[in-house]
């Protein structure tokens, strides 16, 4: 009976037969890295950094902006680097880089040293979303690779919220006891992720063999293997052109679309009471928001993945500005609850839709470097969006974010309409 659920669990899950264990691992990695992120950057440092290192709260506060900054930065570079030298080393090496930083937080008593250690943390951190994006759709069973991909960001994602409680609970109970319990359980979980990353293939692929050298000739020239020389480096050449011809079209919809979905992070409270909205009210929002995204995303995740990844983005965008415009009408919780229902249902297209957009777009040979620069982009717009919501805010009023949102989504939306043939999937062939 056991065994029955199982094989009937393992048919359902959308990666290939025998890959769930490495997916596992590679899904581990990135939510100790997640959680460790949140917790020390989000709630840890600006709790007890000013008493456990005596820097300033500003400092904290750049010391989180390097960090992401250099993350934001790093990220096509890490995919590049992943692509060269296999996933499992980079994946390692970004865990111990990691380790190394925050294990020297509590000598960085000056701004700058908080800084560079936050930064190189950052650097760090951004192997570890380009070699899941890269493994998770490489492991997908065909057909199914937007699924995928969307169900490990969406599986690790409330380690995120939970690196932030903890380690803030933590943080109140033993910056007066002056023992960085938060910080050892940080290295802690790090050096689990380092474990994890044991696990994971060399390669998300078989290496390329090398093209066979030619005897030399007669007179010691090596013609033929000068010819085979010149045509692998053409072949790579090549390679490097059809994904930055595959890529070119999806840069701007990474930027804006990520600014559009971001408006509204660090405003929520704020404008909670200017929406008629209690504690409570906003977690009931968020509950049947998330409550609707995760009964969305299978059904969304397998339209996306039978070739309308392009028409399911465009419902979700439509979906989500739609619901953003109407918020904006300041309509009373009922309405509200309905809203969030529909926005929740947009963000269910979004996600596995832009997935199985990018891993059928995408030459398979140099996803994990063109994952990196898409999520350079993605980083950026989310950098951007809560300093526009905030600027809409201060301008416009309450009804400001909602509507800049509305109408940054409604025209995302339109550009995947009009531009369906720039964004069409394309199977990259063989070389």
């Amino acid at each position: 009976m056991l065994g029955r659920l199982r094989r009937r669990i393992l048919e359902k899950m959308p990666f290939q037969p025998g890959s769930l264990g490495t997916v596992l691992s590679m899904a581990a990695a990135l939510a100790c890295a997640e959680f460790v992120r949140s917790g020390v950057y989000g709630a840890y440092l600006p709790q007890a950094g000013p008493e456990l290192l005596g820097v300033p709260l500003t400092a904290v506060g750049a010391a989180w902006t390097a960090h992401f900054a250099a993350d934001t930065l790093m990220r096509g570079v890490s995919g590049a680097l992943i692509s060269r030298y296999g996933l499992r080393r980079m994946v390692l090496l970004g865990a111990v880089l990691s380790l190394a930083a925050l294990s020297c937080l509590p000598i960085a008593h000056s701004v700058w040293a908080l800084i560079a250690l936050s930064a190189v943390h950052g650097a760090a951190f951004s192997v570890i979303w380009p070699a899941t994006m890269s493994l998770s759709a490489a492991k997908a069973r065909e057909g199914y690779q937007g699924r995928a991909v969307s169900t490990v960001s969406v599986a690790v994602m409330p380690m995120v919220g939970a690196g932030f409680l903890l380690f803030g609970a933590l943080a109140r109970r033993t910056a007066q006891a002056g023992v960085p319990v938060p910080l050892l359980l940080a290295l802690g979980v790090l050096s689990l992720g380092a474990a994890c990353s044991l696990r994971l293939p060399a390669r998300l692929a078989p290496a390329a063999k090398p093209e066979p050298q030619g005897a030399p000739s007669e007179s010691g020239t090596g013609v033929s293997g000068d010819r085979a020389a010149a045509a692998a480096q053409g072949g790579t050449v090549a390679r490097a052109l059809r994904a930055a011809r595959a890529l070119a079209p999806l840069l701007p919809a990474a930027f804006i679309q990520n600014v559009s979905l971001s408006l509204l992070g660090p405003l929520l409270f704020t404008l909670a009471p200017l929406l008629q909205l209690e504690y409570w009210g906003v977690v009931a929002l968020l509950l049947v928001g998330g409550a609707a995204a995760a009964a969305g995303l299978p059904f969304m995740g397998r339209l996306a993945d039978r070739g309308r990844p392009r028409l399911i983005l465009t419902l979700g965008f439509g979906l989500v500005g739609t619901a953003l415009g109407l918020i904006a009408t300041l309509p009373p919780l009922w309405a509200l609850l309905g809203l969030s229902a529909l926005l929740g249902l947009g963000y269910a297209c979004i996600l596995p839709g832009w997935a199985a957009l990018v891993t059928a777009t995408l030459p398979a040979e140099q996803r994990a470097a063109a994952w990196g620069t898409l999520m350079t982009a993605e980083n950026a717009g989310t950098a951007l969006g809560p300093l526009l919501g905030t600027l809409a805010f201060a301008q416009m009023g309450v009804r400001g974010p909602f509507l800049v949102g509305a109408v940054l989504a409604l025209g995302t939306g339109l550009a995947y309409l009009l531009t369906r043939q720039s964004t069409a999937p394309k199977q990259a062939a063989a070389s």
